[in-house]
């Protein structure tokens, strides 16, 4: 501590000190000694080992219990805004479809392996219907390759100076997820990836940017970031998380709670026959109106033409 004397020759008048190394340490910044109290590190230690005695933002035992399931969703919803404003990303084309559309060459070993084990076992129903599934499934997989090649169209045009303007969102999964992204890998593009943890194991395909990949507990905060930088919805074939998905955004266009945007559904003959959107504005559950909030689409460019021409139609920005 600096002092002066005061201007009447009194008592010094005091100054703070510049920070400097403590010359005596704190009380408790030691435990209570053994030789004070035999029994101290033994109860000390019971008490630091208690779950009680952990913070409440490093307990992760109390963020598991159903009472903080609204602070989890808020964090989760969180998580995923903040590092997605910081990184830049404001507009996105979400691309859905079947996680078991497998690349050619995986389907048509998959055949390869049904033929071999019907041959082993000809006859056997269950064998038969396994084939024709894995026939199915090869003659889908054109579709990887039309995901895949949009995935490249979107992260060539979607650059404006080298910076992306618009980048492609999946579900981080196999499959038509896959190829998506892994078309914007293809061109050095960025591509967002929103995982979903599962009871079973679950891993996110390796093509999405590794900053941009999200894992998520919940299917609601999952399905509000698919949306909120949404700029059009490509639905490819595929099972109930396509379908869920969607419906959703079928629904949330319809009742205007969303932003018009287009929605494309890649491969009409599927989609034809999966949704008859006809008889259901002819039974009056929907409106003549609602059967064009979509459209159909067969190749990678149609799908991006559809997409740039929706924009060009509407007057809005797809930036």
């Amino acid at each position: 501590m600096s002092t002066r004397s005061s201007s009447g020759g009194g008592s010094p008048t005091r100054r703070p000190s510049p920070p400097r190394p403590r010359r005596e340490p704190y009380p408790w910044s030691s435990p209570k000694p053994r030789e004070e109290d035999p029994h101290a590190p033994s109860r000390l230690q019971r008490i630091l080992d208690s779950p009680t005695y952990r913070r409440a933002d490093e307990d992760l035992d109390l963020l598991q219990l159903d009472e903080l399931r609204p602070s989890r969703l808020q964090l989760e919803y969180l998580k995923a805004q903040l590092m997605l404003s910081r990184t830049g990303v404001r507009s996105t084309i979400v691309v859905f479809g079947g996680a078991r559309i497998v690349e050619p060459g995986a389907a048509e070993r998959k055949v390869e392996v049904a033929e071999h084990a019907l041959r082993a076992h000809p006859g056997d129903p269950m064998l038969e219907r396994r084939l024709a599934i894995a026939e199915r499934v090869r003659a889908n997989s054109r579709y990887y390759d039309v995901a895949r090649e949009f995935g490249r169209i979107v992260g060539r045009e979607g650059k404006a100076n080298g910076q992306p303007r618009v980048l492609v969102m999946t579900g981080g999964g196999p499959g038509i997820m896959e190829a998506a992204n892994r078309g914007a890998f293809d061109v050095d593009a960025k591509s967002v990836g929103l995982n979903i943890t599962l009871p079973h194991e679950q891993f996110p395909n390796p093509y999405i940017t590794p900053e941009l990949c999200f894992q998520f507990r919940y299917f609601a905060l999952r399905k509000m970031h698919f949306l909120l930088r949404a700029k059009a919805l490509v639905a490819f074939p595929g099972g109930f998380g396509t379908f869920d998905e969607l419906f959703e955004t079928l629904c949330l266009i319809q009742t205007e709670k969303i932003e018009p945007l287009p929605v494309v559904l890649v491969g009409e003959s599927f989609w034809r026959r999966a949704i008859d959107a006809d008889f259901l504005a002819e039974e009056g559950v929907i409106d003549i109106d609602d059967t064009e909030l979509f459209g159909f689409a067969e190749t990678a460019q149609e799908i991006w033409d559809t997409i740039v021409g929706w924009y060009a139609q509407t007057g809005l920005s797809m930036y």
